[in-house]
């Protein structure tokens, strides 16, 4: 193999194991709670085939190194490399990541691996799953096991991606995988993600200690609609519950308090000190990042009345407005810029890693068989320009990976949304590079 050097600054693409690589049942893989959230008839497209990434990822590595990045995120499947979420490895599994990170390496191509993407073995769901403590055990184990493994040739680890959706939407709202709608069972598995993440973020450090670890946590700014102070409280709130419960504790600072407040009014916790919290555990979750991961995709404006929830600000199809994606989401990239800025200020990250940013929009090959996607290219060209600028401003910004670098499974949308650089017959499995693939190429080998 080829070495690789880490960058100053490193533009990459992103994906994740569910979304992608297919093969369900194949190479000894288990079930995880998002193949059976489609067994129960809980989204449009199960993950069968997805984009069979599983057989083609050699072609997808080589779309990789075309595109001309210098690092690659994705994500292992937890139920592929230990089936039961612990104890015995598939060694199928294993050597699959394996020659994976190897073929990353020999295309000069920098390996990001996110460790848990959202797809839970479910022999761990039937054990109780994030709101049993003892999965952090699990999730410590599942982290030797892959730093052990590949801990020669990956450098970069990303513990947990999304920690409030997969608490929040999967515990609190149930609209995503397991499909739990109970607000105590959603703030225990919070605190037990963030848990896992603080115990593996030291393993992976002390087996390995020129290893970079981070977490990605996405975030979703939110403005008052008015001066009002009902409206300025609203905002205050949904903040508290949508970003800082977790920014928060990560850094050092606790669990917010004006939250654990009212979280206590609302009978959500017992008490302020809340039973799942114990001695130690604040300490372990606040384990020194060598970067942050920031998901971005949009900004949220909140008025008095506002519900605790995530949902687009339009439904979710392709006749939207032109300041706004396929996925009802506002386009606004002076709020990364800001909000890199203020997370910057507030919590002094070493580093911050844009681990996610992209568009969905659905446009397909023309006549000629190109696929023109000039709204993802806009949006695209204005983020970067945002993450630029905030760059500048003293922002310690050295990682943007766009998402994704395929038009994959978008959860529970199925293939109604595409994200991709890459367009996916989702029929034969065609992979066709859109212009914004070409457009990132170029953009990035121009900085």
């Amino acid at each position: 193999m080829t070495g690789w050097a880490i960058r100053p600054f490193t533009w990459g693409a992103a994906t994740s194991a569910f979304q992608i690589e297919g093969a369900r049942n194949e190479g000894g893989k288990a079930d995880s709670i998002w193949d059976r959230f489609s067994d129960l008839g809980r989204m449009a497209t199960g993950g069968e085939r997805a984009c069979d990434h599983y057989h083609r990822w050699e072609e997808d590595l080589d779309l990789l190194a075309d595109l001309g990045v210098g690092g690659y995120r994705f994500s292992v499947a937890w139920a592929r490399v230990l089936p039961d979420g612990d104890g015995e490895v598939n060694p199928q599994g294993l050597a699959f990541y394996r020659r994976l990170v190897e073929g990353m390496v020999d295309r000069d191509i920098q390996p990001f691996l996110t460790l848990y993407h959202w797809d839970l073995p479910q022999a761990l769901q039937d054990r109780g799953g994030w709101s049993n403590r003892e999965i952090t055990e699990s999730f410590a184990g599942y982290a030797r096991v892959l730093v052990d493994g590949f801990g020669d040739v990956v450098k970069d680890w990303i513990t947990i991606n999304e920690p409030w959706v997969a608490s929040f939407l999967g515990h609190m709202e149930g609209v995503f995988a397991p499909g739990i709608q109970d607000w105590p069972t959603a703030l225990r598995a919070a605190h037990h993600m963030l848990l896992a993440h603080g115990r593996a973020t030291s393993l992976i450090k002390e087996a390995d200690p020129q290893a970079r670890v981070g977490i990605a946590i996405d975030c979703r700014p939110a403005k008052p609609a008015s001066s009002d102070e009902a409206d300025v409280d609203a905002t205050r709130h949904f903040d508290g519950f949508r970003n800082r419960w977790f920014f928060d504790p990560v850094f050092g600072r606790g669990y917010p308090a004006d939250m654990v407040g009212s979280y206590a009014r609302m009978g959500r916790i017992d008490g302020l000190n809340p039973d799942f919290v114990v001695d130690g555990d604040l300490e372990t979750i606040a384990a020194p990042l060598d970067f942050l991961g920031l998901n971005y995709y949009t900004t949220t404006e909140v008025s008095a009345g506002f519900e605790e929830t995530d949902a687009p600000l339009r439904p979710p199809g392709p006749d939207q407005p032109d300041d706004t994606t396929e996925m009802g989401w506002l386009i606004d990239p002076d709020g990364l810029r800001d909000y890199l800025m203020y997370l910057t200020e507030r919590y002094e990250p070493a580093s911050i890693m844009i681990t996610e940013n992209g568009a969905s929009y659905s446009t397909g090959p023309g006549p000629s068989g190109e696929v023109d996607d000039v709204k993802r290219i806009g949006y695209l060209d204005s983020h970067i320009g945002a993450v630029l600028e905030a760059i500048d401003r003293g922002a310690p910004v050295d990682g943007y990976f766009v998402w994704s670098l395929l038009d994959n499974l978008e959860w529970v949308a199925g293939f109604s949304q595409r994200f991709g650089l890459v367009w996916v017959d989702f029929d034969t499995m065609e992979r066709i590079p859109k212009r914004s693939f070409y457009w990132y190429r170029d953009r990035i080998t121009g900085i």
